[in-house]
């Protein structure tokens, strides 16, 4: 019965923004579309740089943080802890931000994004630059809100308003 409840996701998101680390700390890129390269990441982030390069030397394993995705709902929440009106998605430094379903039914599963098959490996915890970009506080406000990170299992081109849909659960957490 609850394998059931955990295969069922009658629900779909959409990207809503799409931001690219072109360096470790520094200023995101917010675009509208990316391509998403298979085993690697995002074409103009950092870790989808590093991904490539895992590729050409052969012999390494794709690390299981080739793309970073938070849910908008989950900005709402951690704004309010702070007392703050709003939080900018790219204080947060994940790539995508997608609304409308819920991320953590998508952490162990397949799950596209439009054209772009993604496995999702885990949860995004946050880091202590949080408290830096979020003041006092910022790093506990995120504790359960960082969302979650995928490895790209089938490339493709991202565009905001694509549509996020569960494709295969892969493990039951009952």
């Amino acid at each position: 019965m609850l394998k059931d409840l955990f295969a069922s996701q009658p629900f779909t998101g959409e990207l809503i923004w799409i931001g690219l680390r072109p360096a470790y700390r520094q200023d995101l890129s917010v675009v509208e579309e990316v391509e998403a390269i298979t085993d690697a990441g995002l074409v103009g982030d950092h870790t989808g740089a590093q991904g490539l390069k895992n590729i050409q030397s052969k012999g390494k394993n794709p690390s299981k943080r080739q793309v970073t995705l938070i849910q908008a709902e989950h900005l709402d929440v951690v704004a309010r802890l702070l007392e703050k009106a709003e939080i900018e998605p790219e204080l947060l430094r994940r790539n995508l931000v997608v609304r409308g379903i819920n991320l953590h039914a998508l952490k162990k599963a397949r799950f596209r994004i439009g054209e772009v098959l993604f496995e999702g490996t885990g949860d995004c915890h946050p880091c202590s630059r949080m408290e830096e970009v979020l003041g006092p506080g910022g790093y506990n406000a995120m504790r359960g809100h960082g969302g979650i990170t995928a490895r790209v299992l089938e490339g493709g081109i991202l565009h905001l308003a694509d549509v996020v849909r569960l494709e295969t659960p892969l493990e039951f957490q009952g």
